[in-house]
């Protein structure tokens, strides 16, 4: 999607995924030789991670968030 350009009305059906990306340094990006891979300008570290949304009548559903943490195995 280009910058300025309307976004689609999200719609029940549809699912998105939402790809944050978490920097040590500057924002600004660049993306490499390969299309793909995404780097920070200044070369420092960088997370990235998604969530898939699902939209539903009435709400959206978010298919990649754990309801309730795994449970620990303790040692005996």
């Amino acid at each position: 999607m280009e910058r300025g350009k309307p976004s689609p009305k999200l719609r029940p059906g549809m699912t998105l995924a939402i790809e944050p990306m978490t920097t040590m340094g500057s924002e600004k990006v660049e993306v490499l030789k390969d299309g793909w891979t995404v780097v920070t300008s200044d070369h420092l570290p960088a997370a990235h991670f998604e969530h898939t949304v699902a939209i539903t009548e009435g709400k959206a559903e978010i298919l990649t968030c754990r309801r309730t943490m795994p449970s620990v195995a303790k040692a005996s």
